[in-house]
């Protein structure tokens, strides 16, 4: 336990690139020790949980250590409602800039991320937003648009990418994974037989046994001893009587995704989902990405804007921080990025701290 702090999301976030500038300035580091913002070379010039890159849409050419991984929460609170927990979200995870396209196509998309999902597990992110489609006979990830799925916007069959969420829950007993799925599957049983073949409805959660009326989950811990340690959910409402997937906006409340979500100042809600201080659901997912992602400019997203836009999403919500972050291109920010803002948050929630790493395990 700590004392709590009095001090916004936002404040902490200026604090804490203060000192690092501060410390950057005065000091220096040998391979593998370089700390956050200290320069480097190589990303083997920075220490554990480090890259080496820079923020040029901020004005910082001078490659620097930047964070690449949060403190996962559970590693240091353990045993609390899921829903206390906040959690990484990559946006369209599976639209990576270096997938190759279709034989002899040349694919016309938004790119939204940089890295595999398997990668994206391995950095400590927990939620996948996937879009699926019937698409040659199959179900595939295809980032496009009027609901259908064309050669130049496919990624690949979705079963791929399920496959690296399985190996990843397999090899990480303790570990839970989200998928939320913008739906345009129509074949019957599709997304029920899709997850089968990938072998991951071992790690289901049942639809039944999610709570209602915004009461907690089971804890990390029931869930884990259970070996229910996969939610997914859709945006197809008839999934939930069809095939026992849960409808997204019956148990999560969610702000507007796109440019609406990064206004300044403003979190309305998305028009499917309830009031976001409503209460009637125990999950909150929190969208921070603009409509047409720009790689270059997501370190200056993933920096004071973010925090930001957190604390305002606080307040719209009633005083409930998100516990999913979704955002694009996830590894960039200036420093501390995504990853420092849920170590913010997970302090707040668990213990009343300024970060995740200032509670005491077990509290």
């Amino acid at each position: 336990m700590c004392y709590p702090s009095k001090c916004t999301l936002l404040t902490l976030y200026f604090l804490s690139t203060l000192f690092f500038s501060l410390l950057t300035s005065s000091t220096s580091c040998s391979n593998s020790n370089c700390q956050v913002l200290e320069a480097c070379s190589a990303a083997t010039d920075c220490g554990p949980g480090l890259y080496c890159g820079n923020c040029p849409a901020l004005g910082l050419n001078q490659p620097m250590c930047i964070r690449g991984q949060p403190t996962l929460p559970t590693s240091t609170v353990n045993g609390l409602p899921f829903n206390k927990y906040s959690w990484i979200v990559t946006h369209n995870s599976f639209s990576i800039v270096d997938a190759p396209p279709l034989p002899g196509v040349q694919r016309l998309t938004f790119y939204n991320q940089e890295d595999t999902v398997t990668n994206q597990l391995r950095n400590g992110v927990r939620g996948l937003m996937l879009d699926m489609y019937d698409y040659q006979n199959d179900i595939w990830l295809c980032h496009s648009f009027q609901g259908q799925c064309f050669n130049f916007t496919a990624f690949q069959p979705a079963i791929n990418t399920l496959k690296e969420v399985e190996a990843f829950l397999t090899a990480n007993p303790t570990e839970i994974v989200t998928i939320i799925i913008e739906d345009y599957v129509h074949t019957p049983k599709g997304l029920t037989n899709l997850f089968r073949n990938a072998g991951l409805d071992k790690y289901w959660f049942p639809l039944s046994k999610m709570p209602k009326k915004g009461i907690d989950w089971p804890t990390v811990t029931e869930m884990v001893q259970a070996n229910h340690r996969l939610l997914v959910f859709t945006s197809d409402a008839s999934k939930e009587a069809e095939e026992g997937i849960a409808y997204q906006w019956r148990h999560m409340v969610e702000n507007e995704s796109g440019d609406p979500g990064v206004q300044k100042s403003s979190c309305p809600h998305r028009k499917e989902s309830r009031a976001l201080n409503s209460r009637g659901s125990s999950l909150f997912l929190m969208n921070y990405f603009p409509t047409y992602p720009v790689e270059a400019d997501s370190c200056k997203e993933h920096s004071a804007p973010l925090a930001e836009m957190v604390n305002t999403c606080y307040k719209a919500a009633g005083n409930m921080l998100p516990n999913f972050i979704a955002v694009n291109f996830y590894m960039r920010s200036d420093g501390g990025g995504v990853f420092d803002i849920v170590d913010k948050m997970n302090g707040h929630s668990l213990c009343g701290c300024t970060t995740v790493t200032a509670c005491q395990y077990g509290t």
